[in-house]
């Protein structure tokens, strides 16, 4: 009899912590991290930038004369220019 009450006992307690368990998984849904929104992403599309934007990303990136000097000549060398030498100066300068 006594058996009976402990196989009993250890069923209904497996029940209860299999269930908490279940029950606790299934509240919680995962939120996915939000990627960092700021002007210095290495993935962006500079070619969608308005002419304001890269403006003000050549300002920013001018104080950092030797690098800046460096991309430039770089981009010139590859006959880039205009909007085509966005893309290349801003990886260049994100680097």
């Amino acid at each position: 009899m006594i058996r009976l009450n402990n196989y009993a006992l250890a069923i209904v307690v497996l029940t209860y912590l299999s269930a908490g368990s279940l029950a606790q998984g299934q509240s919680q849904p995962q939120q996915a991290p939000k990627p960092a929104e700021t002007s210095t992403m290495k993935m962006e599309d500079v070619s969608k930038w308005t002419q304001k934007q890269w403006n003000a990303a050549k300002v920013k990136w001018s104080e950092e004369k030797t690098k800046w000097n460096n991309c430039q000549t770089q981009a010139k060398a590859k006959s880039l220019s205009g909007h085509k030498s966005w893309q290349f100066l801003y990886d260049c300068m994100t680097k």
